[in-house]
């Protein structure tokens, strides 16, 4: 079995409960596609699949770093392929879930991305803009300097904003530097919602990390000696409860910023799985979508 089947789409649209109802059916295990999901301790706020949800089908390239530690592109792609190997071999379906598009297509489209070394002293030099004039300067430049690689690339994602602009400096362009093997034997199922539904599906879900006890893992983050200004914590829901405990909000302020800001988010999650793409099965999440979804598969899996 070499077949893969990708679930994907905007955040809070439910990808993780219809993958773990496929991988019931299907004997398939999930290969993690969100760029959050890989770092240890921040559960609620990734919505990270609990213990239970683990056992039920198992899971891959989840709680890989801790959050001060690097995770770029490359590894993540690397070891998903060798997730997505080791369950064909082993006669099962992989089902590489998530909305981080950066990793998905990285997946399906064989990225073949090339060696740029690393130079420190220009990433400390960006870095150190960031803090003093914001993200958006740097963004703004790379906008001025590589277009395509600016669409692509979240305006809040520091360490992205950042790669982008070591590589220009290197005299390349960051949005030319992949060439593609793609993954020819995938299944690509989107999900989507009316504007209106998937802000609600969002609030609500925000709602709920915040009873989980959203507030609590934050402060356990800083208790276990991980800053704020780490990239790690740059994630929704991490970084406004962190203004809060910095009193540079209220907690009312902050539930709402965490909101705004997951809107604005799924909004540009649309810039990498846009609904004209023919790659892409799309379907809402409403009554039959198992069986729907469920029917397509065991048809691609006869093909």
């Amino acid at each position: 079995m070499n077949r893969l089947v990708a679930i994907i789409g905007p955040t809070g649209i439910g990808k993780s409960s219809l993958a773990l109802e496929l991988g019931q059916r299907f004997d398939g295990e999930i290969v993690n596609a969100d760029s959050r999901q890989v770092y240890r301790y921040m559960d609620i706020g990734t919505a990270k699949p609990t213990a239970d949800e683990r056992a039920l089908v198992p899971h891959h390239l989840v709680d890989m770093v801790d959050p001060d530690q690097p995770f770029s592109l490359a590894l993540y792609q690397n070891q998903a392929r060798e997730a997505i190997d080791d369950v064909q071999r082993r006669g099962k379906l992989p089902l590489l879930v998530g909305g981080s598009g950066l990793y998905v297509w990285a997946v399906l489209e064989g990225w073949q991305v090339p060696a740029v070394p690393p130079d420190s002293g220009l990433r400390q030099e960006l870095e150190a803009r960031a803090r003093a004039e914001g993200v958006e300067a740097l963004y703004h430049e790379l906008e001025q300097v590589d277009p395509a690689a600016a669409e692509r690339i979240d305006p809040r994602n520091v360490r992205r904003v950042i790669r982008a602009l070591e590589v220009s400096r290197q005299g390349k362009l960051f949005s030319q530097l992949q060439t593609k093997m793609p993954f020819v034997d995938s299944l690509v199922i989107g999900l989507t919602a009316e504007r209106a539904d998937l802000y609600r599906r969002i609030d609500a879900r925000v709602d709920a990390m915040m009873e989980r006890g959203l507030l609590a893992e934050v402060e356990g983050l800083v208790a276990r000696g991980f800053g704020l200004d780490l990239p790690s914590m740059s994630g929704l829901g991490y970084r406004q409860i962190g203004a809060y405990l910095q009193g540079k909000t209220s907690m009312a302020s902050a539930v709402q910023q965490i909101k705004f800001d997951t809107h604005r988010f799924a909004r540009h999650q649309y810039a990498w799985f846009r609904l004209k793409d023919e790659r892409i099965r799309w379907f809402e999440p409403q009554q039959g979508l198992v069986e729907n979804v469920a029917g397509l598969i065991q048809h691609f899996s006869a093909d």
